[in-house]
């Protein structure tokens, strides 16, 4: 089986500085580290790869310093990295990132399943992986628990010759009130949830094969995307303002019983709005 893992890399700290130019985030002097969800992405790839074999490449977008992020999941058993890396790509919004990735992905050739984080933890959006589905045309099952089976179904139209073999899998989709079970046909795309593994801790020999891993470097001019779709210019959403919210000023306590704090309630809505 054949595994694609998409990660990001993000500021370790919540205090992050804003461009005020640019409006996109200043990473300089901040400390990065590999989307919390996205290690949960890449323990599932390295145990689905021990469970069926293949290998597992991970792959990630952003400025030369993220091949650090590549050198750690390579050190947790992914087999190769993959840095999607030009200034051409610098403003990205999601969809511009979906984009720019799935035309990545479909430079290093056949896949059987793409793994990401839910969502990553300094924007939020839960779209990229979803947006790398729809560009590739591939089914999506998003926040999942568990993967229970991964099968081959073998299709018999009447005629040996005509018989084919689909790969099958099988997941538990968590919701908010319990889980749904889907099976979806590969290739497919998956984001997990934390909930589905440990990641691992890792080994030391894992430490030296990372360092000494090559990483691919994946330009605009490897990709050859359409330049009105990628950075800023492929980005229909865009950060026009930033500013910091004006601190609430404090409320009050309502004491006494329920209908006298409804009455009191009832009487500052209405001075309020008077």
């Amino acid at each position: 089986m054949n595994i694609i893992v998409c990660i990001k890399q993000v500021p370790e700290t919540t205090e992050v500085r804003i461009n005020p130019e640019t409006n996109t985030l200043m990473r300089e002097g901040v400390k990065s580290i590999i989307n919390p969800f996205d290690m949960y992405a890449i323990e599932e790839a390295v145990r689905l790869k021990e469970r069926f074999g293949g290998k597992v490449s991970v792959i990630t977008m952003g400025p030369p310093q993220a091949d650090a992020a590549l050198r750690e999941a390579i050190s947790m058993g992914a087999d190769e990295g993959f840095l999607v890396c030009d200034r051409a790509f610098a403003g990205s919004d999601t969809w511009a990132t979906s984009y720019t990735l799935a035309g990545a992905i479909k430079k290093l050739g056949q896949f059987d399943l793409i793994i990401c984080g839910k969502q990553a933890s300094d924007g939020d959006t839960a779209q990229v992986g979803p947006g790398i589905s729809t560009h590739l045309n591939i089914p999506q099952v998003t926040y999942v628990k568990k993967i229970e089976e991964a099968t081959d179904k073998l299709e018999n139209n009447g005629l040996a010759s005509n018989s084919q073999s689909h790969k099958l899998m099988r997941v538990e989709r968590m919701l908010e009130e319990g889980y749904e079970i889907i099976q979806t046909s590969l290739p497919a795309l998956l984001t997990v949830v934390k909930e589905i593994n440990e990641p691992r801790i890792p080994s030391l020999r894992g430490l030296m094969r990372a360092k000494s891993a090559k990483i691919t470097i994946l330009t605009q001019k490897e990709l050859d995307l359409d330049p009105q779709q990628i950075g800023l210019c492929g980005s229909p959403t865009q950060v026009l303002k930033i500013f910091t919210p004006t601190p609430r000023v404090g409320g009050q306590i309502l004491k006494g019983e329920i209908p006298d704090i409804v009455k009191q309630l009832v009487d500052l809505i209405r001075d309020e709005i008077n």
